[in-house]
């Protein structure tokens, strides 16, 4: 007598990984890729847990886009050069080489997370140590009165 199957073979879940590799990439969040799926958070976080294979692809996914983006926003800060192609005034196309100056802001959001401690706006700045101070309060005299 042959059980019911399980909601991972209901979706056919094996065929489908290569979508949720896709999904992560293009940056759906779990909670789009549950609904997408139309499984519970119970259900997502279970196959996170216990299908290697269904975790790989979340990984794979979301680590590619990521390298990606590390990589544009590092190029950003140092600036590059990229082909473009043009054309002139008698209607020919030609490649031209162009270069885009380094970005201020991406350096400065790379210097912030890479070396939080020299670069983040906020310095913790830690005192020790007795300052000489001897405070006295002078409440008046009591022999007034």
């Amino acid at each position: 007598m042959a059980g019911r199957k399980s909601r991972w073979e209901e979706l056919e879940m094996d065929d489908k990984l290569l979508l949720v590799e896709g999904w992560a990439r293009d940056g759906h969040t779990d909670k789009d890729m549950m609904e997408m799926l139309g499984v519970s958070h119970d259900v997502f976080y279970k196959w996170k847990r216990e299908k290697k294979e269904f975790n790989d692809a979340l990984k794979k996914g979301k680590e590619v886009v990521d390298r990606q983006v590390e990589n544009a926003l590092l190029q950003s800060a140092l600036g590059f050069r990229y082909q473009e192609q043009t054309v002139t005034n008698k209607g020919d196309v030609v490649d031209v080489e162009k270069y885009e100056k380094p970005n201020t802001t991406a350096q400065i959001f790379w210097l912030k997370n890479r070396k939080p401690d020299v670069w983040r706006d906020k310095q913790d700045i830690k005192h020790e140590g007795d300052l000489g101070l001897n405070v006295v309060v002078d409440y008046g005299d009591d022999d007034e009165g």
